[in-house]
């Protein structure tokens, strides 16, 4: 089984290098690994560069935001699975990729797995917040919870019958595209217990009360698109559901 692993970047070549080390360091070996930036103009580029062919595929050029880049990523991935890394990003450890595939192997109708994820201080690393899952159906959805889109690995497969990222939603294009396939389309998944990912605070979503107000918008109407029942009322629930996370 191939695994695709996409990371997007522009200008962000401060921790870039974690992000790559944490997927060249995996111990499954049949990984693709697919670099899309997006014109960068500090030191992305010849970082990417200085890791030769353990970059599967590099792109290197303008694009319409990160959610096109990653549409660009998914078609050219030849993958069984595809999963997205964020370049500020890591996987938690060395054994992740190989225990992805272990699931998928043990459950031949499964179609996309989700773990947990901290999110942690960019430069100190302690944990922030600690996002931990559970197995869920399509009326988990209805009841404000989602998936930590970092740790989701889907078919390949699932892209191509109900489509990529949608471009005019702004940071909710992931939050839609978990909709259509975990609710719309009520594909299998199997939740993994164990952590994944280590995400770094500071998002484009999470910067100032405009891109907050921004980003409830694009929720709304990704609920809308998806015919939620009572999307208000689950856009409140999905805040809500996000305290808990926040250490004590």
């Amino acid at each position: 089984m191939k695994i695709s692993i996409i990371t997007v970047v522009y200008n962000a070549d401060t921790f870039l290098k974690d992000c790559i080390q944490s997927v060249i360091e995996q111990t499954y070996f049949n990984i693709e690994y697919i670099v899309v930036d997006g014109g960068s103009t500090d030191n992305t580029i010849s970082i990417v560069e200085s890791y030769g062919t353990l970059v599967s595929h590099f792109i290197s050029e303008k694009d319409g935001g990160l959610y096109d880049a990653i549409n660009k990523g998914v078609k050219i991935a030849t993958g069984d699975v595809i999963g997205i890394l964020n370049a500020d990003d890591v996987l938690a450890d060395q054994n992740i990729i190989e225990r992805v595939v272990k699931a998928f192997k043990q459950n031949a109708n499964i179609e996309g797995v989700y773990g947990d994820l901290n999110y942690v201080h960019p430069t100190k690393m302690n944990i922030v917040r600690t996002w931990k899952s559970k197995q869920a159906n399509f009326k988990d959805i209805e009841k404000g919870w989602m998936p930590a889109h970092p740790t989701l690995y889907l078919k390949k497969v699932l892209f191509q019958k109900y489509g990529n990222y949608a471009l005019d939603l702004g940071t909710a294009a992931d939050y839609d595209l978990i909709l259509r396939f975990f609710h719309q389309q009520k594909i299998k998944t199997a939740y993994l217990p164990f952590l994944m990912v280590n995400m770094r605070l500071g998002g484009v979503s999470n910067k100032s009360m405009k891109s907050l107000l921004l980003t409830l918008g694009n929720d709304y109407k990704a609920l809308k698109r998806n015919k939620i029942p009572n999307a208000l009322l689950v856009l409140f629930k999905k805040k809500f559901a996000k305290l808990s996370q926040f250490k004590q």
